[in-house]
């Protein structure tokens, strides 16, 4: 078996699909193809991260590359370390994902993740060493790569660089409660609200290798909703596995998505004057009554496929400053290379302390959502979705019916072995009517596993 890259790197059961042989090949296409000297490999909390990280060190060094072990680090501190440093990096780590699953994904130096060709030339080069004969001369001797570990100083400079993205103002009467998804928040999150001057009660900061978004974290936030009602927060701050993305919870205990959050920040970054080109950059997964809010508010909405390596790509060709997911993907481009769930909560938490309203008040007036349901689904033939005749027609139907009231997508998951079709409708009973039909005709056509 070999390797393909989707929206997020590679991903699969660890030692199953992703099995330390493959992953040790990868490392050593990576050092071919990238042309480093020297990786930064970081990594979450699942049990097989240790493993899997070895394999991928051991690939590097065998090609020349020194390797500098970050240890347990949120994917977006490693991707900050890339820019600060110039170097290449890579993260094991299956985000959201349950622990059996792992994965790899990788940044190029200057922290921005791979473009499609350089992917495409990892994945033939990653084939070549995999099934050729005779893969080339290897270093041998003093030119082998060294594997070394890194010291909490580059903890400290990520700390440092998001607490500094305040321009120096505080948090202090803030209080915060941290859902860390038992990944790799709990290195950093505590550490950066608490310099900010929050306070902080942090719960699910406890890993033990299995226990990584498992009914927690920003898929599961129920424990996160009692916990901030109970501690009679201010909000709260769901993460998932490797802190990348961030869902935020009102002292009412409501969750907060990514799309209110994102049109909070967009419409405080266009009141100060900051939202370059007044524009946004969403994916085609995001609520209608984003669309609508932005519209009202004269500001511009971008669309991109699904994946924050998508939004980041059209933020910079744009030049613009602010875009993001309903996962809670957001990327601020004049702070940050990717998606940073830990620096998101932080400039969350500086709009309600600067407005001097409660989360629940500013999401309100950000944005009103429209009904939306999703459906993830599992089907034979993932595949098979550009033959789908009667499911396209079916498709039409439902669209000619919402009219400009509604919207209708239906896509294959890049990261995970199902069909999602998502449905927006002016009542919630229409969306999951529509959405029931859909699915129907999707497995009628498809199949089941």
């Amino acid at each position: 078996m070999t390797l393909r890259f989707g929206t997020d790197g590679v991903r699969g059961v660890a030692n199953a699909d992703l099995t330390p042989e493959l992953v040790v090949a990868l490392g050593r296409a990576a050092a071919r193809v990238l042309g480093a000297k020297r990786f930064l490999v970081g990594r979450d909390t699942r049990i097989s991260g240790p493993v899997l990280q070895a394999a991928l060190s051991a690939g590097l060094a065998s090609e020349g590359a020194d390797v500098v072990d970050l240890g347990v680090l949120p994917t977006p501190a490693v991707a900050w370390l890339s820019a600060a440093d110039g170097v290449p990096a890579a993260v094991i780590s299956a985000s959201h994902n349950p622990y059996p699953d792992n994965g790899v994904k990788f940044f190029a130096g200057g922290g921005r993740k791979l473009a499609d060709d350089v992917e495409s030339r990892l994945e033939a080069e990653l084939e070549r060493l995999l099934h050729a004969t005779g893969a080339g001369e290897r270093p041998v001797g003093d030119r082998l790569g060294r594997l070394v570990s890194a010291g909490r100083g580059e903890t400290a400079r990520y700390v440092e660089a998001l607490t500094t993205s305040l321009d120096g103002r505080r948090l202090e009467g803030l209080r915060v409660v941290v859902d860390c998804a038992h990944g790799a928040a709990a290195t950093t999150a505590r550490l950066v609200l608490e310099a900010a001057g929050a306070g902080v009660t942090v719960i699910n900061d406890a890993p033990d290798g299995r226990n990584i978004n498992d009914a927690c974290g920003s898929t599961h936030p129920d424990g996160l909703r009692a916990a901030v009602v109970t501690e009679r927060a201010d909000a709260g701050l769901a993460f998932d596995g490797d802190a990348d993305r961030v869902l935020a919870v009102d002292h009412n205990g409501a969750v907060v998505d990514g799309d209110q959050l994102l049109a909070m920040l967009a419409v405080d970054l266009d009141e100060r004057g900051r939202l370059h080109g007044r524009t946004v950059v969403v994916t085609v997964m995001t609520n209608l009554g984003f669309r609508v809010a932005m519209a009202e508010r004269g500001i511009e909405v971008v669309e991109t496929k699904v994946g924050d390596r998508y939004v980041l790509e059209a933020l910079e060709q744009g030049s613009w400053s602010l875009g993001g997911e309903q996962s809670g993907h957001i990327i601020f481009r004049d702070l940050a290379t990717t998606g940073d769930g830990v620096l998101t909560g932080l400039q969350v938490l500086d709009v309600v302390s600067r407005a001097q309203r409660p989360l629940a008040e500013l999401a309100g007036a950000s944005m009103t959502r429209m009904p939306q349901v999703l459906r993830n689904v599992r089907v034979r033939e993932r595949d098979g979705l550009n033959g789908a005749q009667a499911l396209w027609d079916e498709v039409s139907e439902v669209e000619a019916e919402l009219g400009d009231a509604g919207r209708v997508l239906v896509r294959p998951s890049g990261t995970e072995p199902v069909v999602r079709v998502m449905v927006e409708a002016p009542t919630l009973e229409q969306a999951e009517a529509a959405t029931e039909r859909l699915c129907a005709a999707l497995l009628g056509v498809l199949g089941t596993p």
